[in-house]
Parts: structure tokens; C-alpha cells; sequence
């Protein structure tokens, strides 16, 4: 019984092959090993010495690649603290708002908006509190038997809303039309 046991566990799949592993060269150790005197430096310079290491994208005192070619485009600040979240991450919480997204780490302790997308069965019904919620993720949420008290999207301005015409100061006719 034994023995079959042990014939098991010894395949021509369980064989290593030779010459997949090297034992490391051990270096500078006298000039009949190969790599004496210098270790496989080479003689002198900057990278022979101890902690001479030249950062990455140094080009000896050459104005670098990354700063010879000019920077473009920005980094948009609009929508940096906010977050989305997926149903199916969050279908085990029973309560759902800021503070017990940050606490289970779902989200970063910097995000200041969320908003939970997607469209999954849920086991158990959830509060949602405080939390932008779309409206598949919604349906889903109350078909548990859950509630959704969510935080309104915030309007859009007055100032950017697009009008059908330019109204004119100047021009008292094009006000008198756009009031119709």
C-alpha cells in the first residue's frame, strides 16, 4: 500500500530537469573563479563603486528626454473626490453611507461623493443613506425590500443652462422674444 502511495507522487511530471536552476556565482572570490579583482564591474567609473547607481532617465548632464519635450494637457479637478461603487461589492452591508463605505474600504477615506451603479440580486434588504444611486441600482435595492434615501444630484447653474437664442442687451427685441 505503501508503496503505491509513493509511485504516485513519482511521474515524469514531478522530475525536474536539469539545468533549470544555477547556483548563484559568488563573486569576487580570486581570479580563478572568473569573476575576481573587479566582480564583473569592469575597471573604475561611476557603476564600479560601491552605491554608484545612476537614477533612471539620467543622461549624464544632458538636458533628460522628459524635460527637453514640452508638457501638455491638464488634470481635470472636477470630479477628483468622487467614487463609483458597484452593487455586487456592497450586497453583504445592511447600512450603507460615507462613513461605512470608508470603514470596509471600499472607498478612500478622501473621497467626499459616491454613487452606486449596476444592477444584482441582493439576499437581504440595505439602507442606502446620503449616496447618489442610479435608477437600475435603485430597483434593485427596493426589490429586497430595501431603502434608497439618496442625496439629489446638484442643479446645474442658472448662468450655464444653454438657451434656444442669444439674448441681446443691447437690443430690446430679442429680450421681448425670449420672455415669450
Amino acid at each position: 500500500m505503501e508503496n503505491s502511495e509513493t509511485n504516485n507522487s513519482l511521474g515524469l511530471n514531478s522530475l525536474t530537469s536539469t539545468g533549470t536552476t544555477k547556483n548563484r556565482k559568488r563573486v569576487g572570490r580570486g581570479i580563478g573563479s572568473g569573476t575576481g579583482k573587479t566582480a564583473g564591474r569592469g575597471h573604475k567609473g561611476q557603476k564600479s563603486r560601491s552605491g554608484g547607481s545612476i537614477a533612471r532617465g539620467f543622461e549624464g548632464g544632458q538636458m533628460p528626454l522628459q524635460q527637453r519635450i514640452p508638457k501638455f494637457g491638464f488634470s481635470s479637478r472636477v470630479n477628483r473626490g468622487s467614487k463609483e461603487v458597484n452593487l455586487k461589492n456592497i450586497t453583504s452591508m445592511s447600512e450603507v453611507n460615507l462613513d461605512t463605505l470608508k470603514a470596509n474600504r471600499v472607498i478612500s477615506r478622501a473621497t467626499k461623493k459616491v454613487k452606486i451603479f449596476g444592477i444584482c440580486e441582493i439576499s437581504q434588504p440595505m439602507t442606502v443613506t446620503g449616496i447618489l444611486v442610479t435608477r437600475g441600482a435603485r430597483e434593485s435595492i427596493e426589490k429586497a425590500g430595501g431603502t434608497v434615501t439618496s442625496i439629489e444630484a446638484k442643479p446645474i447653474k442658472e448662468k450655464f443652462v444653454k438657451t434656444s437664442k442669444k439674448v441681446d442687451a443691447k437690443n430690446p427685441k430679442n429680450i421681448e422674444e425670449s420672455a415669450e
